[in-house]
């Protein structure tokens, strides 16, 4: 089938306002996308709010941005040729360069034709009539599509706190998650730093080296292990490249979360004291996600997590000189890895310079927004400027900005009012042909993003090749496969201590958002023999209807 033509047989001028497939985001998972969908011959049409490709990658420019992913496994797998001729420069890989690669694979594979940037879309409505989805954009425009696929990413709606007085804050302010494209220069400033997850630690240490004095407003600790990065070296290099097929394998099929590393034999219980902190010291040099994987049962065992926690705590009273400023930094309401760990370069060290301040407001709460300052529990905290760290309405925020009507006039957003429903992640009762890629109800956040974009991207393109080859029209979850999708989901996080955290897998960080565990937390390896056998099962849990015939005879055919 050639390239401008479509799965209903007719051809489209490039100008035309329908297309066989319409993709919502161009960062990782909309790009690799667009590249199946063209390769099958379909037309495809991706939408980007933002100026370029990247994605999270594009928006997310703070000070200190770093993959908590290794680079060499941080990539696509889908061309050996990108694999080998891609030089990483550090072990983890820092935005620009993120960019840098993204922007390579778009010219690449001369992907930027089929992308229209600037423009957001507005609203997708499926008309009943000729199963297809109207969808509007920001720019005013209509096209039709036989197909819509939400690319719109997990971590890319950025939270703006309700903190009074914000607006009234005379010096600069900065979210982490929408950061300018120049740099900014916190030269002699006095800044104040708003949360402590991931991109606070990667970004404090970097922003105290600027300002005059730094003030880190904290209301819970996370645990956060060393990065130990470093430059790559060519041997480095060419040993991974080497050994890629291996890699790539285990990281798809074996691993939870998708990320290539030793596989542990035993619990933590099962070694003695000593043992167990030689091997903890052992990951802590070696630095990096991994330490969470040197015993197989500390996302299951609090007694086990405990020996963890215990040593990530004694590191930090070690490295911090203040006992009281060590005793914050220390968390203790979660057990470790059950919010999402971080991986930091000097981040508790950061707290040892004088102009380092750090402010307890979870007994000291932020109370409001001066213009020149912060009043948290009864004192004021003057600064020049404020970067919120503050995180993400993760998983289902950047799909709720979006008008998703299906059928019989239902929102997606009213379906989903007390939490996300899908089958499989992939799809969402009573939405036909709308794909999401790394939807809530899939491993995800869970796992080596890039991953399990080219899991999910794999599979709805061989979906749509099926369904094209088959004279099929509309296919869609249905609700019973779906009910039990969501509580299998919930029954996998219920046995791990998982739940056990306020974090924003379940949805925590948002007022008003329901509670519920959002990622598939079975592993990486496990949920792909799971779809690929809904897929040889004909697409068990799936109703599929043929083009042009009543739904009735379809159901019975």
């Amino acid at each position: 089938m050639s390239a401008s033509s479509s799965i209903s047989g007719k051809s489209h001028a490039a100008d035309t306002a329908t297309r066989d497939v319409v993709v919502v985001g161009a960062g990782f998972a909309g790009l690799y996308m667009l590249y199946r969908l063209r390769g099958l011959g379909l037309s495809v049409r991706v939408y980007e709010q933002g100026g370029d490709v990247g994605g999270t990658w594009y928006w997310n420019r703070y000070p200190g941005a770093r993959c908590d992913v290794e680079s060499m496994q941080y990539s696509y797998s889908f061309s050996d040729e990108l694999q080998q001729e891609w030089d990483w420069s550090e072990r983890y890989a820092p935005q620009p360069e993120i960019l840098k690669y993204v922007n390579h694979v778009a010219d690449r594979f001369k992907l930027r034709p089929d992308i229209q940037f600037n423009t957001r879309v507005v609203r997708a409505s499926f008309d009943e009539a000729d199963n297809s989805w109207q969808v509007t954009t920001s720019d005013g425009k209509a096209v039709t599509a036989k197909y819509v696929v939400l690319a719109t990413g997990c971590l890319s709606n950025a939270r703006m706190p309700d903190i009074k007085g914000l607006s009234d804050f005379k010096g600069s302010v900065y979210h982490t998650g929408h950061w300018p494209h120049e740099p900014v220069d916190f030269t002699g400033q006095r800044v104040g730093v708003i949360g402590t997850g991931s991109s606070a630690i990667q970004s404090v240490p970097v922003i105290a080296e600027q300002a005059s004095h730094l003030t880190v407003f904290q209301r819970t600790a996370n645990f956060s292990i060393p990065a130990r990065n470093a430059a790559l070296t060519v041997e480095e290099r060419e040993a991974f490249r080497a050994k890629y097929p291996e890699i790539r394998r285990f990281a798809r099929e074996q691993a939870r979360n998708g990320i290539y590393t030793e596989m542990p034999d035993r619990g933590a219980l099962d070694d003695g004291d000593n043992e167990r902190r030689s091997k903890y010291e052992s990951r802590w040099s070696r630095g990096g996600l991994t330490f969470m994987s040197v015993y197989n049962n500390l996302a299951l065992d609090k007694a086990a997590n405990d020996t963890a926690a215990d040593f990530v705590r004694a590191k930090i009273a070690e490295i911090v000189s203040d006992p009281t400023t060590a005793k914050l930094l220390q968390p203790n309401n979660h057990p470790i890895g059950s919010k999402r760990i971080c991986v930091d370069t000097d981040y508790y060290a950061t707290f040892n310079r004088p102009n380092v301040t750090l402010v307890d407001i979870r007994s000291n709460p932020i109370e409001e927004i001066l213009p020149n300052g912060v009043r948290a529990g009864g004192g004021d905290y003057e600064v020049d400027a404020l970067v919120l760290a503050t995180g993400f309405d993760a998983m289902t925020g950047s799909v709720a900005r979006l008008d998703i009507v299906g059928r019989q006039g239902q929102t997606l957003n009213q379906k989903w009012a007390e939490g996300p429903k899908t089958y499989l992640g992939l799809m969402s009762a009573g939405f036909p042909n709308l794909f999401i890629i790394t939807g809530p109800g899939s491993p995800s956040v869970l796992s080596n993003m890039i991953v399990s974009i080219e899991q999910h991207v794999d599979w709805i393109a061989d979906c749509i090749a099926t369904m094209r080859d088959r004279g099929l029209d509309t296919m869609e979850a249905r609700r019973d496969a779906e009910d039990k999708w969501v509580a299998h989901v919930n029954e996998v996080a219920h046995g791990t201590l998982y739940p056990q955290a306020n974090s924003w897998y379940m949805g925590a960080n948002i007022p008003g958002k329901p509670q519920i565990f959002m990622p598939y937390i079975g592993g990486v390896g496990v949920y792909r023999q799971i779809c690929n056998d809904v897929a040889a099962k004909g697409y068990e849990g799936f109703a599929m209807t043929a083009a042009e015939l009543p739904q009735k005879m379809a159901a019975s055919s």
